[in-house]
């Protein structure tokens, strides 16, 4: 380790009620497959040798100061709505913490390492495909400007997996995600469910000391500190996921942490175009968390975690946060579309007048989002577009208006803004990245469109 490497311990001091010690899975190989040392030089552990690397993220081995045993966290946990008692880290753990070059508190937690007292007759085990699509969903998310987890480290693992869902045997993978917190909704959820006022409160210590500065308005108690968090945090989430057209699929309140990324991705979409219907998993037949659903999913999570709060705090505590959420979201949602857009912010109203009719153009049109975010870049159409007629459509009328007031807000002197086509991540490009992987061992697609969507994610910037 160097000396910018900076390990924590700092989760032990909710003590062994909130987890449980397990062993990582002895897997009988080890290879790396993907290493994101951007990530790794955040915490300190960008330097680390390449057996070194596999033995702390194939084999856990501790790292020095930090956690000595992995720790399986506790938690429950709405399920499309439907409460369930019996989760946890099932085929995961939290691994390490220590403070990143900002001075926060990270996590190390894992995807794939071994079966925990929670993983209900699962095998404990992840899908090397399901890592290569986190890789490129969290790449793919941080190049767009969300407020997302990150893919450390995936290591295929040799052992040959049995799933309903997709063809089997298939390969397998344990994979590490760094995170501001592991800490979900879900594990307030537990505590009110176990009636465990005391444990309620030593978590919510430990969420706003490690995770919140210090506010200086006055509050009613620590749980309204906490809840005006997780109302800021859900609503920007919510708003940041429609400006990515991102579908995450199961925005569970097991799957929201009170840090606010988004993490835990399983059958995820970047949606084609602004469909509000537009669904990620073929299970959500009824649509609950489609694309134009997701900021009611964020809001009614956020109220699940006030009514466990309510165990320990009274509802007039935290109502006048939760009132304030639609305001919040519209806030976030004229931040995040406008950020996308790449202009400068001129007022609340007016801000979120533009951010609507992009949204209404996008519906009514069916245009294609990554074409339509990059023509329009900076607020001016650049040169000749494929889609310049759909542009002279009367849909597009409101935009058209209100987007010629803006200023762009950084010069597009990035080649990637003379490309001939936009950077996008649809479904048919996952798995055409995946069929040269489980056909021909050909992990080149994949480091290939890493390196574009860094690229694009540097023109953004």
């Amino acid at each position: 380790m160097t000396d910018a490497f900076r390990p924590s311990r700092a989760i032990l001091e909710l003590g062994p009620g909130f987890y449980d010690e397990v062993a990582p899975a002895d897997f009988p190989l080890t290879i790396p497959r993907f290493r994101n040392d951007r990530a790794a030089a955040s915490i300190g552990l960008d330097d680390l040798d390449p057996a070194a690397w596999l033995r702390h993220f194939g084999r856990f081995e501790a790292l020095p100061g930090s956690l000595e045993h992995p720790l399986a966290l506790r938690y429950h946990g709405h399920q499309f709505r439907s409460y369930n008692p019996e989760i946890g880290d099932g085929r995961g753990f939290l691994f390490a913490q220590m403070t990143d070059t900002a001075g926060r508190l990270m996590d190390l937690g894992t995807k794939g390492s071994g079966q925990t007292p929670y993983s209900r007759f699962g095998d404990g085990r992840l899908t090397l495909k399901g890592g290569v699509r986190e890789i490129l969903a969290t790449e793919m998310l941080e190049a767009l400007g969300a407020t997302t987890s990150r893919t450390l480290s995936l290591i295929e693992t040799g052992e040959a997996l049995q799933r309903g869902d997709e063809p089997s045997p298939t390969r397998s993978a344990v994979m590490v995600r760094l995170n501001h917190s592991h800490i979900r909704y879900g594990s307030f959820q537990r505590l009110a469910a176990l009636q465990d006022a005391g444990g309620m409160a030593t978590l919510t210590d430990y969420v706003l000391r490690h995770y919140f500065e210090p506010s200086d308005t006055p509050a009613p108690s620590p749980y309204a500190t906490l809840i005006d968090h997780a109302v800021t945090n859900s609503a920007t989430q919510a708003a940041q996921l429609m400006a990515a057209g991102f579908v995450h699929g199961v925005l569970n309140t097991d799957n929201i942490n009170i840090t606010g990324e988004i993490f835990d991705f399983g059958p995820y979409r970047f949606a084609p175009a602004w469909d509000p219907d537009f669904t990620a998993a073929y299970f959500d037949h009824n649509g609950l968390y489609s694309l134009g659903r997701q900021p009611e999913a964020m809001q009614w999570n956020v109220y699940q975690l006030a009514l466990a709060l309510r165990l320990v705090a009274p509802t007039e505590d935290l109502a006048p946060a939760l009132k304030t959420w639609p305001d919040r979201f519209d806030a976030a949602f004229a931040t995040a579309m406008l950020a996308r857009l790449g202009v400068v912010p001129r007022d609340p109203a007016t801000d979120l007048a533009l951010a609507r009719s992009i949204e209404a153009a996008l519906t009514e049109t069916t245009m294609p989002l990554a074409r339509f975010w990059f023509d329009w870049r900076g607020g001016t159409l650049r040169g000749t577009s494929p889609a310049a007629a759909t542009y002279a459509l009367p849909a597009f009328a409101p935009f058209l208006a209100a987007v010629a007031d803006y200023a762009p807000a950084a010069p597009l002197d990035h080649a990637y803004w003379s490309d001939p086509e936009p950077c996008a991540l649809l479904i048919d490009e996952i798995e055409a990245i995946w069929s040269r992987i489980a056909t021909d061992d050909d992990w080149s697609t994949l480091e290939g469109e890493v390196v574009a969507i860094r690229r694009m994610g540097e023109a953004m910037r």
